[in-house]
Formats: structure tokens, C-alpha cells, sequence
């Protein structure tokens, strides 16, 4: 490394975030900037650490500490090549990601980690506003025909390398704008979406094609793809929607996380959201008493949300304990650990409540007015086995609540539609069934990130779509595919 005594010299730093009172006035992003020469001296206390285990947090196996070193010495670009090789859109994850990297950072073992998705967002921002993202069309081209289904990070990624390997590329996908989850499911003060909009119009360039308001398996047809397309690649993540059945579920005012969200993003992009035909009525969290069922990063979405839109107040319920503020014994280093994480959201103004079980939605002349909730602990059972709930008796409370958000995560992808028309097999869990070549059980349907994994992160789906393209490509071919893959990913799948 450039400077070994880096990690001594200087502690970890990251950008200031807008003052809560500010931020919570608008949707833009939250941080403010950073100097070059900060981020030099972030980038220096990378180790020369002989192991990176970095890599092996990194689901995309990113080169970190060799990035690391270029920004230290100043060769932006060169470190812009170097990030791109392994990732198509740190833009996304640097911005996104929980950072799996850092809590597999040798430094992290005894002080803070190296800020390595800071840099990451860093690296690609410098890319941009230099000019060094350009598009990067293929020099020739196969013959071959690709659709795409859905327009996440998975199906954007699989369309770019297979353009890259000369195929025709299309992507499908049924929302009226391009970017699924990362367009509908993240607010824009996590990512404002002029960030995708600019990776698009490069995507464009190469010689991609989508087309939108698109529902493969009902406006195009098995059939339809079979005519068209010599591959068809499943990237429709997990979009079902873990429920809770419990008395008063039907009440207006319980609503599942991917229908508040989605209509908050289309009216903050300027849309009349009642206008689009999606909604049968408008979700705001304008003056109530808003309750997020759910602890994890979805519900911390829905609370920065309802806050902007000037709810009363926000409470957040967790059916699990408090995770420990450190590292679990249990979960050593280089694991990821469950420990508690304060999101910018929670900053900002909600009360969290662990342990908390939701019993019953209560309402009047059909509407949500309350919740009824009971403490619980978890009970490990009698000869092992997964811990059980147990109400503890006189911990009942009611809640006043008119909007109840449902942020539980998600089961499984939507089945009904092309993929039982392709007739794939589903595994155990619900997800469409695939071989170590990423092709499902219908020869020439193939899947790649949530659609084929389960509910997952960002960097996952990206690296799932890296790798199903290669095997797309090597399909098509008949031989060895010339696109770069993963370290690693010669060994069986898991």
C-alpha cells in the first residue's frame, strides 16, 4: 500500500449528514461533501493486510484494497477501472449497500474499518463528473436475441455483460419507468433517481433496448418470447409481500410497505399518483399515527417517509429482542454480524420497540384507529431447535394508529405469470428452480438475483446477473464465454 502507516495516522471519517430539521423538509440525499483530500486519507488506512477478507464480504469479490491504494495515490481513473471490472454500478451499492466489505475489514478486527463503500461512491462520482463513464457498445454483434424480464440491479446487470458479450438485449419490464426496486422501493433520500437515470442514458448508448409498461406473461406471452428471442433471462425479484393475518387486517389503513412506498416515489418524481390507475386511493402519513411492523431496512425506508410526509408520530415494532450494540460472540470476524444499526431514519424521530408481537388491528366504521400489541420473549425449546414465543401475561397495550405499515420482507417471486407458463419448477422456498449454469428447468429460461435466491441484498442481485450472463452467453455460443467472472465462481453453488 501506499502509505502503511495510514490506518495509524488517521481514524475513520465520513461525510456530515444535513442537520435532521433540514433533511426531513425534502427528499434529497443526505450527505454533505467531502474533500478530496479527506478521502485520500480514508482510502490510506486500507492495511497491507496480506488477506483481504474484504473480497470475501464483498459478494462481488471487488478488488478494495487495490482501488484503496489508487485513490491514495491520487490515479482516480485507474481506480475507476479497477471498481468497474468486478461491479457494473457502484453508484448503487456505494450509496445502498450495508457494506458487507467493512465488516469483513482486517482493520476492523481492532479499530474502526476502512470506509470502503464511502470510497466506493467516491471513486464513481469522480468517474462521472470527469467524463470517464462512457458507453461502451460491443464491437460486433452475435445474431442473438436476449430478453430480460424486470429492470432491478440483477436484470440490468445481466443485460449490460450480455450486450458487452454482442447479443441484442431488451429488457422488459412491466412499471411505467426503469429501475424496479432501486426506482419504487428506495426513497430518494437514499438515491435520488437522477443517479439511475444517468447510468440509463450510458446502458442506452451501448445499444440496450427497454421497454416499459411491459407484463411479460400477460401483455407478451410465452409464445410471444419464444418467437422473439433465442434466451429469456427471469429477474422479477421477490416482490411478494410477507403479510400478517391477524384480526382487522382488511381495515383501510394496513398497508404493506411496497404500496406506500412505491406511490411516495411516484408523487416525489412529479406523477399524480391517482391518475396512474395504480392505486385505488391515495397513501400519505400526513397527521396520523403511523406504526412500521418490522425492524429491518425497508422499515427504516418507510419511517424517513412517513416523517416527510409530517405524520404525528412513527413507532417501530420488532418482534425480535434488541440485537447487542457489538459484535455477537456468536458471530465472530469476518461474519456478518446482528448487531443494532441506527439507520438515518431512526435518527430523525421514531420510537423502536423490541419483543413487541402484534395481536390485533382495531378499528371503526372500517377504518384503523389502534393496534393491540403484547411483549414476548423467545424461549429456546427442549432438545433445540428454533426458539419459541412466549406472551408474557399484563404486558397487553393498545396503540392509537390510523396507518399501519407492513415492512415483514418477502417470501418469494411472482410464479403466476410467465413463469408457469415456462413451466419451471420452484425450489422448497418458492423461488424459481435453477442449475449451476443459472437455467431454470425449461431449457432457455434462465433467472439471477431475488427471483432465483430470495429476498437479498443490492450487491448480491448485481453479482447474480454478472454470473447468469456468462452462463446465458456460453448458451448461446456453445463455447466458453470471454466475460470476466467472479473469483471463485468455478466452485458449486450455495
Amino acid at each position: 500500500m501506499g502509505k502503511i502507516t495510514g490506518f495509524m495516522e488517521f481514524t475513520r471519517e465520513l461525510p456530515k449528514k444535513r442537520k435532521v430539521e433540514e433533511r426531513i423538509g425534502d427528499y434529497k440525499e443526505l450527505y454533505l461533501p467531502f474533500s478530496e483530500e479527506k478521502k485520500k486519507e480514508q482510502a490510506s488506512r486500507c492495511m497491507n493486510c496480506g488477506i483481504p477478507f474484504c473480497h470475501t464480504g464483498c459478494p462481488l469479490g471487488n478488488l478494495i484494497p487495490d482501488w484503496n491504494d489508487l485513490v491514495y495515490r491520487g490515479d482516480w481513473k485507474h481506480a475507476l477501472d479497477e471498481l468497474h471490472s468486478t461491479n457494473n454500478f457502484p453508484e448503487f451499492t456505494g450509496r445502498l449497500c450495508p457494506a458487507p466489505c467493512e465488516e469483513a475489514c482486517v482493520l476492523g478486527i481492532h479499530e474502526p474499518a476502512v470506509t470502503i463503500e464511502e470510497i466506493e461512491k467516491s471513486i464513481i462520482e469522480k468517474g462521472f463528473a470527469e467524463g470517464w463513464v462512457k458507453p461502451e457498445p460491443p464491437e460486433s454483434r452475435t445474431g442473438k436475441k436476449v430478453a430480460v424480464i424486470g429492470s432491478g440491479p440483477s436484470g440490468l446487470a445481466c443485460a449490460q455483460q450480455l450486450n458487452r458479450a454482442g447479443h441484442t438485449v431488451v429488457v422488459l419490464e412491466r412499471a411505467d419507468r426503469i429501475g424496479g426496486l432501486l426506482r419504487y422501493g428506495i426513497p430518494h433520500f437514499k438515491m435520488e433517481k437522477w443517479v439511475i437515470d444517468r447510468r440509463l442514458e450510458v446502458m442506452e448508448a451501448e445499444g440496450i433496448e427497454f421497454r416499459t409498461n411491459v407484463h411479460v406473461g400477460k401483455d407478451v406471452t410465452k409464445e410471444d418470447l419464444e418467437r422473439e428471442y433465442d434466451a429469456v433471462v427471469f429477474c422479477g425479484g421477490a416482490t411478494k409481500s410477507r403479510d400478517l393475518p391477524i384480526e382487522g387486517r382488511d381495515l383501510d389503513g394496513v398497508h404493506f410497505a411496497m404500496e406506500f412506498l412505491p406511490q411516495s416515489n411516484s408523487r416525489v418524481e412529479g406523477d399524480d399518483v391517482m391518475a396512474k390507475g395504480l392505486w385505488e386511493k391515495e397513501l400519505l402519513a400526513t397527521d396520523r399515527n403511523v406504526i412500521v411492523i418490522g425492524g429491518g431496512d425497508t422499515g427504516s425506508d418507510c419511517i424517513g417517509t412517513s416523517i416527510r410526509q409530517g405524520a404525528k408520530s412513527v413507532e417501530n415494532f420488532e418482534l425480535m429482542p434488541m440485537p447487542p450494540v457489538g459484535r455477537p460472540e456468536t458471530q465472530p470476524w469476518p461474519f456478518w454480524p446482528m448487531k443494532l444499526r441506527v439507520s438515518t431514519s431512526h435518527e430523525e424521530g421514531c420510537e423502536r420497540h423490541y419483543s413487541i408481537l402484534t395481536k390485533r388491528f382495531i378499528g371503526e366504521d372500517g377504518k384503523l384507529t389502534g393496534l393491540e400489541t403484547i411483549q414476548i420473549e423467545m424461549v429456546p425449546p427442549e432438545g433445540g431447535g428454533r426458539p419459541q414465543i412466549k406472551e408474557i401475561e399484563g404486558s397487553e397495550k393498545v396503540w392509537p394508529c390510523e396507518m399501519a405499515i407492513l415492512a415483514l420482507g418477502f417470501v418469494a417471486p411472482e410464479t403466476g405469470t410467465i413463469v408457469a407458463q415456462y413451466d419451471c419448477e420452484l425450489d422448497s422456498r418458492g423461488n424459481v428452480k435453477i442449475d449451476d449454469n443459472w437455467m431454470s428447468t425449461t431449457e432457455g429460461f434462465f433467472a439471477a438475483g431475488d427471483a432465483q435466491r430470495g429476498q437479498s441484498l443490492i450487491v448480491w442481485a448485481i453479482s447474480d446477473g454478472r454470473e447468469c450472463a456468462v452462463s446465458v452467453d456460453e448458451y448461446l455460443m456453445g463455447k466458453p464465454s470471454e466475460l470476466p467472472r467472479k473469483m471463485g465462481s468455478d466452485l458449486p453453488r450455495v
